[in-house]
């Protein structure tokens, strides 16, 4: 009898160093060296057999701890949201919406989280569900950093208000971290960046406003680990092979937690 001829899961689903390589992982026989190694894990496990097997719709594979996506047909996009656009995939009352964007995917995606429409910047489409669940919501803890241009000067005793937390109408929040970039004296307006893992609505527009500095321009610029770099306002990219893994491996320890 062979090792992979034993009954069961191990001789169902295809070799784990096709699997990977078909995940664009690595090359096949360089997926066999990082199992041999005992650098990849299968639900939490450490494999080093290459005769192994696994199922890419239901097991977890990770690379030196890094996830690694196996369904190929999972898709995942960054988007730099233009001010003006509402984040829905359809608006009931016809403004500019997300449609736009994804029209020329096959893939039916959609946003994880959302952008009031005035604010511009970092939103993830996908057609992953579970990660979109775990990225979302505000008990996983996922930072999401802003840039704000308010008005007036900030001052350093603001910035303290901002991370010691402020009381709104819906319960006490406090930033994560908050600093100033850029003050300019005599009633000029500011830059302040706020990083947040609340997903109230419109945390930022009201924070800044209860300290006396209303927004005039608002970016998202991180969301977890992504950053939107260069990205021009309305364009759109696939995510890294990096990028992903950081996604799906906060994803991961989200459903576990």
């Amino acid at each position: 009898m062979s090792g992979d001829a034993g009954g069961g899961q191990a001789a169902q689903g295809e070799r784990l160093q096709k699997v990977m390589a078909a995940a664009g992982v690595a090359s096949r026989r360089v997926s066999e060296d990082l199992i041999v190694a005992g650098r990849v894990t299968v639900n939490g496990q450490v494999v080093t057999e290459l005769g192994r097997r696994v199922d890419p719709a239901t097991d977890r594979v990770a690379v030196d701890g890094t996830a690694v996506q196996l369904d190929t047909s999972r898709r995942y996009v960054m988007l730099n949201k233009p001010v003006g656009v509402v984040s829905s995939m359809r608006d009931e009352q016809g403004r500019p919406d997300l449609s736009r964007f994804t029209a020329g995917y096959a893939e039916r995606l959609f946003n994880v989280g959302r952008l009031d429409a005035e604010t511009s910047g970092l939103l993830i489409l996908t057609n992953d569900g579970e990660l979109a669940h775990v990225l979302a919501h505000p008990s996983f803890g996922v930072t999401k950093t802003y840039i704000a241009r308010v008005r007036g000067t900030v001052t350093p005793q603001t910035i303290g208000r901002l991370t010691k937390g402020v009381e709104l109408e819906d319960g006490p929040i406090a930033a994560d971290k908050a600093r100033l970039l850029q003050s300019r004296s005599g009633g000029g307006d500011s830059l302040v960046e706020l990083t947040l893992h609340s997903g109230r609505n419109r945390i930022v527009r009201r924070m800044m406003a209860e300290v006396g500095h209303p927004v005039i321009e608002l970016v998202r610029r991180q969301f977890g680990p992504l950053h939107l770099g260069t990205l021009k306002i309305g364009a759109m990219r696939d995510l890294t092979k990096d990028e992903l893994g950081a996604l799906l491996t906060i994803s991961r320890e989200g459903e576990r937690s």
